[in-house]
């Protein structure tokens, strides 16, 4: 067995930072009249995409990512406030710069979110718990907005500590509180499980942290491969990741399994834009752009088939992503089987703001 250190034996200090509804706060800040009010940002028409939503749209299920007309039908009284995302780049560059200020171990998982080592801070007293104290103050103070933050020895826990509390929360998970929080923990929120992998384990009658726990890593990475190894590490408390500043998103993508298998190119068609929303948000909340699209499909005999195309300029919206990919249903795919799946992503990243039709001319594609 990898012979890795317990729990105890680790002192790190990491503090996991995450902004209260960014966008959403930002615009009920600059405007009074919003607060307090179900606020979505994004755009309102049949085939709008809510970018993000505000605690009080969310009391309605309002989340991000969904079609902007099934918001309204949840939340009649919704508010929708066209984004402004070069405001929320100017926002998240303050954000940086007042992390910057305790540590340079800074890693941005997004334009309002990032994981910071203040085990040896340049600024401020020696305790995770108090920096993170510090930086909620400073961040109130110098732009008028709430973030959680979670404090831990592991990225894992201090992520699961900043989303313990919201909005406005602190919360703190020493060593000796990790096995008694991640024993009841659904492996849903285990880090790395995504929805296939906790569907293969409640299968395994896997369900908590606990039954994780309980298999040796050897029957874990039988299961689950390499993996494995993770999954019986973190279920102890263990996670020996590094903050990383120089971390690069590779790609954004997002994908949609159907209850039925479709049967043609112009029934994918139908659905492409319900994906194309949801990855423009996920490139929002990410202030992404990319020059490479790419379009997978999984057939009904599970042969996944991918088809990709390299641009010589960043799509700079859904209309133009949706454009992309539907070119490359059209002309790259014969289907054999029905599709069970649809995924779209976005590769060839770069830092980069993107904005809503009809701002931009159709892109000029290939003729096959």
């Amino acid at each position: 067995m990898d012979p890795r250190p317990t729990i105890m034996e680790v002192v790190r200090k990491i503090v996991h930072i995450d902004a209260d509804a960014f966008f959403a706060s930002i615009e009920q800040r600059d405007d009074p009249g919003l607060r307090g009010k179900p606020v979505a940002v994004g755009g309102d028409s049949a085939r709008g995409v809510v970018a993000a939503a505000s605690y009080e749209a969310r009391r309605y299920g309002v989340h991000s990512a969904m079609p902007s007309r099934m918001a309204r039908e949840r939340c009649p009284g919704l508010i929708f406030v066209r984004p402004r995302f070069n405001v929320y780049r100017e926002v998240g560059e303050q954000l940086r710069e007042i992390f910057h200020r305790y540590t340079d171990l800074v890693e941005p998982l997004s334009i309002d979110e990032a994981f910071l080592d203040v085990t040896e801070p340049k600024i401020g007293p020696p305790s995770g718990t108090l920096i993170a104290r510090e930086i909620k103050a400073q961040i109130l103070r110098e732009t008028r907005l709430t973030v959680s933050a979670g404090v831990s020895y592991c990225k894992f826990l201090a992520k699961l500590a900043s989303d313990w509390e919201k909005p406005d929360g602190l919360t703190v998970f020493t060593p000796e509180d990790a096995q008694k929080i991640i024993d009841p923990l659904p492996v849903e929120k285990i880090h790395g499980v995504g929805p296939k992998t906790a569907q293969k384990m409640h299968g395994l009658g896997i369900r908590t942290g606990r039954d994780l726990r309980e298999l040796s890593e050897e029957e874990l990475v039988a299961q689950f491969g390499k993996l494995g190894s993770r999954y019986y590490w973190l279920s102890r408390g263990v996670d020996e990741r590094p903050v990383d500043p120089n971390i690069v998103r590779k790609s954004v993508s997002s994908e949609e399994t159907f209850d039925v298998d479709l049967e043609s190119v112009e029934e994918l068609l139908e659905v492409l834009p319900l994906v194309v929303r949801q990855v423009t948000a996920r490139m929002e909340r990410h202030g992404v752009t990319g020059r490479g699209v790419t379009v997978k499909v999984k057939l009904a005999n599970h042969e996944i088939v991918t088809r990709q195309l390299l641009l010589p300029l960043p799509v700079r919206s859904a209309v133009q992503i949706e454009q992309v990919a539907s070119y490359l249903l059209r002309t790259r795919f014969t289907l054999a089987q029905p599709v069970r799946l649809l995924g779209v992503g976005v590769y060839e990243l770069s830092q980069g703001v993107m904005m809503q039709p009809p701002l931009f001319d159709e892109l000029v594609l290939p003729t096959r």
